[in-house]
């Protein structure tokens, strides 16, 4: 029978992963295409939305964290939930302090090159999307 732990840890996987993919892979690369959306709006809209999903993120991450800690998981479970965390930890305390003083430059006015820190921030959303699913099967397969 699955613990109250992983049942939670589970659910919050599923939650967040289906965030992620509504909005990193999603809404973010549509808005640069809707009518009348410039890159500087796009960039201002693009930062509020991020920062309210890395604020969900962090707080499914924790959610993630106390169910495995009020039990005890298999292997797989507590691996995929350190590896995810790691992951956001890593996107929200290098990759997003970089993309944001870019984006502030950009606002600014400054007309920059191509920047190698989205394709890192997607690829980083890749691995969660991997991660959140491993995450949530093996969760919801754990006795």
């Amino acid at each position: 029978m699955m613990t109250p732990g992983t049942a939670v840890a589970a659910a919050a996987a599923f939650v967040w992963l289906g965030m992620l993919l509504a909005i990193s892979f999603l809404e973010a690369p549509l808005k640069f295409r809707a009518p009348g959306v410039t890159v500087p709006v796009g960039l201002s809209i693009g930062r509020l939305v991020f920062r309210a999903l890395n604020t969900v993120e962090a707080v499914l991450a924790l959610t993630v964290i106390t169910a495995i800690t009020t039990t005890t998981p298999p292997v797989a479970v507590t691996a995929t939930a350190v590896t995810v965390v790691v992951l956001l930890a890593v996107q929200l305390t290098v990759i997003r302090p970089r993309l944001n003083r870019r984006s502030d430059r950009v606002l600014a006015g400054e007309n920059l090159p191509r920047s190698r820190g989205h394709l890192y921030y997607v690829t980083l959303e890749a691995a969660k999307v991997i991660g959140l699913t491993a995450l949530g099967i093996s969760a919801l397969a754990a006795r």
